[in-house]
This record gives C-alpha cells, sequence and structure tokens, in this order.
C-alpha cells in the first residue's frame, strides 16, 4: 500500500514538472452564452470577464465565468475590480461551483485585439496562473453568421523575450523571431452534458430550410468592409510611422558614426605629432566624448503588433469578398435556371 502511495506521489511529482503543452480548450456552451450576451450588451463598448473552471492535462476546461462590472474613468477601478473578483470568488466557492481562474475573457472590434495592453495583462496573469487563456469575442461578426470566438496566448519565446526587454533588431534575427510568433491560437470546443444535448436536439424544427439559412444568401456587407477599410488604413498610417522612426533612428546612427570617424581620424593625427615630439599618445576612444553614446534602438514590438493587426484586418476582407462572390455565383445560377 505504502510503495503505491509513493508510485502515484511520483506520478504526480513528475505530471507537475513536465506539463504537457496546451493542446485545446473545451468550454462549456452555457459559458460560451454568458460571454456573446455580456459583449453584445455593451457593444460596442469593450467589455471582459473572468473565465473559470480546471487545467486538466493537455485540456483547458473552461467551465463558468462572469462579467466584469463597466466603470468611470474617473473610479478606482484596480482596486474595486480586485475586491469584485475576490467576493465573486467567494460566492461561487460556497455553491460549490468551479472558482479556479484559467484566464479572461473581453470583446473586440472587427479583431483588433492585438495591443499592448493585452500583452501586459497576460503577463501578470502568467505570474500566478502558468497556463492562461484569453478568449476573445467580436460581436460585429455576428450579424455575418460567424461565431468569432478565439482562445490565445503568448508563445514561450516572446515571453522570454519580453522579460528581457530587449526587441532590437539584432536580438530578433538571432533568435528568428516574427511578427507571426507573438501569439499563439488554441482550438476551441465546445462541450456540453447529455441533458442540454437532448434538450437543443428537441428544440430544433422539422422545417428543412429556416429563415436563417435564407439570411445566410445576404450578399450586403457594404458596412462590414467599410470599417475594415477604416481600421485597416489607420493601421497603415501607424505602421508609417513607426517606420518614420527607424528611418530616424538609422540616420542619427549614421551621422554619428561619420562623427565618431572623423573624431577618431583627428585623434590619430594628433597622436602621430605627438610621437614625433616624444609625448605619450592619447587614447583613440573617449567614453565622455557624446558622440561616444550609444543611440537607443527603438522596440520592434509595437510595429509587430500592427503587422498582425494588418494581417487580420486583411484576412477578413478576403474572407468576406470570397463568401459574397461565392453568393453572387449561387445566385446567378439560381436566377439561370
Amino acid at each position: 500500500m505504502a510503495t503505491m502511495a509513493r508510485s502515484f506521489l511520483q506520478a504526480i511529482s513528475k505530471d507537475e514538472a513536465v506539463a504537457p503543452p496546451l493542446r485545446v480548450v473545451q468550454i462549456e456552451g452555457l459559458a460560451v452564452l454568458k460571454i456573446i450576451k455580456h459583449c453584445k450588451e455593451f457593444a460596442p463598448t469593450l467589455v471582459t470577464g473572468q473565465l473559470l473552471g480546471l487545467d486538466v492535462g493537455s485540456v483547458l476546461e473552461i467551465t463558468n465565468c462572469f462579467p466584469f462590472p463597466v466603470r468611470d474613468e474617473d473610479e478606482e477601478i484596480e482596486a474595486d475590480g480586485a475586491n469584485y473578483q475576490l467576493e465573486m470568488m467567494r460566492c461561487l466557492r460556497e455553491v460549490n461551483v468551479d472558482n479556479n481562474t484559467v484566464g479572461w475573457y473581453q470583446s473586440t472590434v472587427l479583431g483588433s485585439y492585438q495591443t499592448v495592453e493585452l500583452i501586459e495583462t497576460f503577463m501578470n496573469y502568467q505570474e500566478n496562473i502558468k497556463r492562461c487563456v484569453c478568449i476573445i469575442y467580436d460581436p460585429s461578426k455576428a450579424d455575418l453568421g460567424v461565431l468569432a470566438l478565439k482562445a490565445l496566448k503568448l508563445s514561450d519565446s516572446f515571453m522570454e523575450l519580453y522579460r528581457g526587454g530587449n526587441f532590437t533588431g539584432e536580438k530578433l534575427r538571432e533568435r528568428n523571431f516574427s511578427w507571426m510568433d507573438i501569439f499563439e491560437e488554441i482550438p476551441i470546443k465546445v462541450s456540453n452534458s447529455a441533458l442540454v444535448s437532448a434538450f437543443m436536439t428537441e428544440l430544433e424544427t422539422d422545417a428543412p430550410v429556416s429563415q436563417g439559412d435564407y439570411d445566410r444568401l445576404h450578399s450586403s456587407t457594404t458596412p462590414f468592409l467599410e470599417n475594415n477599410m477604416e481600421f485597416l488604413i489607420k493601421c497603415m498610417d501607424d505602421l508609417s510611422m513607426e517606420q518614420q522612426k527607424f528611418q530616424y533612428y538609422y540616420r542619427n546612427l549614421s551621422r554619428q558614426q561619420a562623427q565618431q570617424q572623423a573624431w577618431l581620424q583627428k585623434r590619430r593625427t594628433e597622436n602621430m605629432a605627438r610621437k614625433s615630439a616624444g609625448e605619450e599618445p592619447l587614447p583613440e576612444e573617449d567614453p565622455s566624448n557624446p558622440i561616444f553614446k550609444p543611440i537607443p534602438e527603438p522596440s520592434r514590438l509595437e510595429s509587430f503588433l500592427i503587422t498582425n493587426q494588418v494581417s487580420n484586418f486583411c484576412g477578413q476582407i478576403n474572407g468576406v469578398a470570397g463568401q459574397n462572390f461565392s453568393r453572387l455565383y449561387l445566385t446567378k445560377a439560381l436566377h439561370d435556371n
């Protein structure tokens, strides 16, 4: 018996030491409905909430969630938010509901969630929860019949870079790091109990075609495309400003190198004259000289995040345009017949 207990404890310690990689996020249907309801009620205002569940091997189970209250900017949001979370967790524990924090959810507008604030929130969660996720829901896509639900986490390589605070071009090239390596999208699996599945089966209608099937043929997506184009143009402007920062940096760096070379040439000429006069040569580097002070290279994190957003908007425009062409060809075929 003691041997079996010891083997069991050894297996547990081994599992804790080497945790398997996160493969899938399994979320209860009730939690999905709560997230959708909260995000749609306050749209277009961005809202957040807490995710509760269990971390089981390579599966992160999300069984429940609760929203964070929306407050004005002049209130003490951080202190009140922490007290609210603790009180909610205490109430859920008293009624035997899962109260283990596994991440948070937040709404977004047209997928513009790649921000520094999201990364900072991830790093704050990572201090206490090693494997946490963020569920992103986009209410603006619901009108297109899309359940825009994503589970994201930061890649291990990015977190290591972020902790070092070094996003220079040399360090990124050394690690072969690109803008696509910041976030990792985890597949989502929606799970329901047997009773819920049976109830949903009873709710299904016997009609072969519903109004939702007709709505899918609606080809007017002009507002969605216009908003995507506006966001895309804004991102391109921001990316252009980031590029101007780097151009300014490289111009200053070239100017400094030219000044260093001129100063070094002058010092060598002076040392040759001192050697001819039998005097000790002066050092060829002067740390107190401003021209030898290194110019800090701008961080490339912001430009990487903007590039992520540009890629996201282009993908959305491409997807909606492709669906519209498919609907037009289908409508044309029905009209010809």
